[in-house]
């Protein structure tokens, strides 16, 4: 008589799946929120949204995923802080718009269900959502055989705030001689690895583990580090100071993202030598003989998020993020646009 096949046979684990859940529920528990109603294992996360204090509340959403950042974990077998990257690459986008992070929920699809890999990962994710002051209150894993290699995996992240209709930041209020406060990025963030793989591990051949001295760490810790989380910083600037524009700087870099709130009368004027660019980026370049025009579509180069303000308050608003241990510089500025004019002119 055939044997009676499970799915297990065929590489699912229900069992392990539902160990997992337990001890998500656990990682959930530590990023606290009001609003939050049951806990992880439903078929939906539940969020009671408190408006009373709020005329015309907005949700606002974003989704997004690590890419190929990724790889840099795999090759470290270090697991415990990628999460933190997708919450930062989908709050800093909602956190643009002026919106308060409420919750979050994960997508994670490994092809047999490492069950520490797992914890590892979703870690990073309670420790983002704390970061952020968020809740994590659902998500998905999935066990996927033949789909993945051994120990990989997929991420993605899903993140919704809110923000009173009045107080949207969607660059309407920016006008000719506003500045640009540029935030220090904690480096790489999670974009441009494909090109950095090329880099550091085709070009150069070198080994995750191999020490830059000039990045004074291994080319593994450098690569591995966690994109900046800027909410409660930046919410804690707008909600008692004037700012018109927020762009957060990730694919596309600075020459990109800023366009995204200028309004199409305007043009920006960046200075180029304004800031402080961290070493991994000129290492980057030129280990990968790569051209300024490159650099500043790729990466962020030292600049991860953006404050649009009218010249009268940027160094009130300078010296408030100061305060909050942030380092700011004011970058460039917003001109008149010209017929023929690059939008980003850099000098």
């Amino acid at each position: 008589m055939a044997k009676s096949l499970t799915y297990a046979d065929a590489g699912v684990d229900i069992d392990k799946a539902e160990n997992l859940v337990g001890k998500i529920k656990k990682i959930a528990q530590q990023t606290p929120r009001s609003g939050v109603i049951g806990e992880i294992g439903g078929f939906g996360g539940l969020f009671s949204l408190n408006i009373s204090n709020m005329e015309s509340p907005v949700l606002v959403s974003s989704t997004d995923g690590v890419g190929t950042k990724l790889k840099i974990a795999f090759m470290m077998s270090k697991h415990d802080t990628i999460g933190i990257d997708l919450v930062a690459m989908c709050v800093n986008d909602i956190v643009v718009q002026g919106a308060k992070p409420l919750f979050f929920l994960d997508y994670l699809s490994m092809g047999k269900l490492e069950e520490k890999i797992a914890i590892d990962v979703i870690a990073g994710i309670g420790e983002g959502c704390s970061q952020a002051g968020c809740a994590l209150i659902g998500g998905e894993t999935a066990e996927m055989p033949g789909f993945y290699k051994d120990n990989e995996y997929d991420l993605a992240g899903f993140a919704v705030g809110v923000v009173e209709n009045s107080k949207i930041v969607d660059g309407s209020g920016i006008r000719v001689g506003d500045q640009l406060i540029g935030i220090s990025s904690s480096g790489l963030h999670s974009n441009g690895y494909s090109l950095v793989r090329k880099i550091c591990f085709d070009i150069l051949k070198l080994k995750i583990d191999t020490h830059i001295p000039e990045l004074g760490k291994t080319i593994g810790e450098e690569l591995i580090t966690p994109t900046k989380i800027y909410a409660k910083t930046v919410h804690s600037i707008i909600k008692n100071l004037p700012v018109f524009g927020l762009a957060h700087i990730t694919g596309g870099g600075i020459t990109d993202n800023i366009v995204r709130v200028i309004p199409e009368q305007c043009n920006v004027v960046i200075r180029k030598n304004s800031w402080d660019v961290p070493p991994v980026f000129t290492y980057l370049k030129e280990a990968g003989n790569i051209s300024e025009h490159e650099m500043r579509r790729t990466f962020n180069n030292g600049i991860g998020f953006i404050a649009v303000v009218h010249e009268k308050d940027a160094q009130e608003i300078m010296d408030c993020f100061i305060a909050m241990k942030e380092k700011v510089f004011v970058i460039g500025e917003v001109v008149e646009r010209k017929e023929g004019d690059e939008r980003v002119q850099w000098v």
